[in-house]
């Protein structure tokens, strides 16, 4: 109950939706009322022909164009309710894809690490089809059918209590066979949806990742992987539905029964002459009446449930705690030189497996440093956390003497560029691109921006300029060319702090010499933290940061390092090797020579 009391406050921002279709409900289930007590009158009348010889012509009818006027209406306010309720459907779809989407949002990365894309989105698409689909329900048909039932009863205890008395019976019986079911249904449901998610999370890494499945000839096996998740999700529906249907029958058994004995009763009651025969056909129409209710009971509780078990990952992303609710991050951040200050830093993914133990630099202001050492040691984890995609466990990071755990995310972000090793461009058009990080830059500055960058060459070229259209990820570009575009982006931005993760590497010749150009101009001025991926790279900054063990092994300018014996050093001695050995080595360092 608690969970369905949530759906409902968590879509009362539409209750005056709610309240039209329920008012049209209701007047669908006052309207059904009228028939069974005109149609009493006009067959107590016809009967009176052959009583009494005579009957009151015009009573019945004025009695039958009521059924008429009754009908219309049960027309006309059905249709006006499933308007509001188509109204209210799409409403709701919109409703709960924004919040869910505001506040996905809000997460911190760890979140993100955890979950498969495909999945989250499943889980939207799954929790809009069934709240939708149980708050139209409800509203739909449970005020009707509370309506119908509570006046259908009064009527029928008027005329025969033991009826009533009958009828009655039935609905906390009903409801119990049907909830009978619920709990186990409901984990039935849970192992489907854990299975579906997996499948649609795998179909979603698969598509983006195409490339990689064709030219590694994997298509039958992640076919296979998802067909097997599918399988199982299949098979569980086995047992479910044998548990809901055996309980179907059981519920409709007992309702069989109890209206055999309602109707019996009606019709022998009716041949010995204590009904009229308008009173018997009364309590038989709306012992009709009342049954589509307790049948809409076993829908409705169905609804329920799928509801229930349908949003649980719903609102337990939704209960996730988000980054905005730190009430530490209450500071602006107001970088005023560009100093970047790391204080025995201690971090892990997993807090008993520290990455980081204690590690501490200073870049001062206008800085060009270069992160060195082997894979896994920290680089990007180092550049992560200043860019607070993570939170140190211990130790502080400082811009301009600001611990940026105090300062809101976007004034960090604010004060941050990045350029990442693998361009992350977005479908749209090139300007859209270039001015992510700065929606509101006009034309002028976008144009300079792409200049320095070297990209406004390549995109003169396009037909459409600017407005090229540049497909999902960036498919239509060539590695050099999404990089000066993500290069202009962060130009534009124009922060004081820069991250590198070196965008150089898998370049041709060309590219890169383009792309090393536009890095030197965005680097102009910025205190600048680089993933180094090149030797000439590390060569060519003001200071080289090795990491060795989780923590700091050396800091100085490249021409000191070299002679110091350390990693850098040894870095250079194997470049001047070309055994496959000392290859392998620099490639450990994520270095090429």
């Amino acid at each position: 109950m608690k969970s369905l009391l949530r759906i409902v406050r968590f879509t009362g921002v539409l209750r005056r939706y709610y309240i039209g279709v329920a008012v049209f409900s209701v007047l669908v289930a006052l309207t059904t009322q009228v028939q069974p007590l005109l149609t009493k009158t006009i067959v107590d009348e016809v009967t009176k022909l052959a009583d009494q010889g005579t009957a009151d012509l015009q009573l019945v009818i004025w009695c039958v164009f009521g059924i008429f006027l009754a009908d219309l209406c049960q027309n006309i306010f059905s249709n006006i309710g499933g308007v509001i309720g188509d109204q209210l459907q799409a409403r709701l779809r919109k409703l709960l894809s924004e919040r869910y989407f505001a506040h996905l949002l809000t997460l911190p990365q760890r979140y993100f690490d955890a979950e498969q894309s495909g999945k989250i989105l499943n889980r939207l698409n799954r929790s809009i089809d069934q709240i939708s689909g149980f708050t139209q329900a409800f509203s739909n048909n449970f005020l009707q059918f509370v309506f119908t039932t509570v006046i259908s009863l009064v009527v029928i205890y008027l005329y025969s209590w033991p009826v009533g008395l009958m009828l009655t019976i039935l609905y906390p019986l009903f409801i119990w066979l049907t909830t009978r079911t619920s709990g186990k249904w409901r984990e039935y449901q849970a192992t489907i949806n854990g299975e579906v998610d997996a499948a649609t999370g795998r179909f979603a890494e698969a598509v983006g990742q195409i490339k990689v499945v064709k030219s590694f000839g994997r298509e039958k096996g992640e076919l296979g992987l998802f067909q097997s998740h599918y399988q199982k999700a299949v098979e569980t529906t086995w047992p479910q539905s044998r548990l809901w249907h055996w309980q179907d029958v059981q519920r409709k058994l007992a309702l069989n029964v109890i209206f055999l004995a309602v109707y019996g009763y009606i019709c022998v009651m009716a041949a010995r002459g204590e009904y009229s025969l308008g009173t018997m056909v009364l309590l038989l129409q709306y012992a009709a009446l009342i049954r589509m209710p307790i049948f809409s009971i076993s829908f409705i509780v169905d609804q329920s449930q799928r509801a229930v078990a349908n949003t649980r990952d719903y609102f337990a992303a939704m209960d996730k705690v988000a980054e905005t609710d730190d009430k530490n991050r209450t500071r602006i951040l107001v970088p005023t030189r560009g100093e970047v200050k790391l204080t025995e830093v201690v971090f892990g993914y997993e807090v008993q497996q520290p990455i980081l133990r204690g590690v501490s630099f200073t870049l001062q202001p206008g800085m060009k440093a270069a992160l060195v050492g082997e894979s896994g040691e920290g680089k990007t984890t180092i550049t992560s956390l200043l860019l607070g995609l993570y939170a140190p466990q211990q130790g502080t990071i400082e811009i301009d003497g600001q611990d940026i755990a105090r300062a809101t995310l976007q004034s960090l972000h604010d004060a941050t560029a990045v350029v990442f090793q693998e361009p992350a461009l977005f479908s749209g058009t090139v300007r859209e691109n270039i001015a992510y990080g700065k929606p509101t830059a006009g034309d002028e500055d976008i144009r300079r921006a792409a200049q320095a960058a070297n990209a406004d060459e390549f995109i003169a070229k396009f037909d459409r300029g600017y407005d090229t259209e540049i497909g999902e990820r960036g498919l239509k570009l060539s590695g050099g060319q999404k990089q000066r575009i993500a290069i202009a982006r962060a130009l534009l931005k124009d922060a004081p702090i820069l991250i590198l993760d070196e965008a150089t590497s898998s370049l041709d010749s060309r590219s890169e010499y383009l792309v090393q150009q536009a890095l030197e101009r965005l680097m102009q001025g910025r205190t600048t933290l680089i993933i180094a991926h090149r030797l000439s790279t590390i060569q060519s900054v003001d200071m080289v940061i090795t990491l060795r063990d989780g923590t700091v092994d050396e800091q100085g300018p490249p021409a000191q390092l070299a002679q110091s014996g350390g990693i850098y050093a040894t870095l250079l001695a194997l470049q001047q090797h070309h055994t496959i050995a000392d290859q392998k080595k620099l490639k450990s360092y994520d270095i090429k020579g």
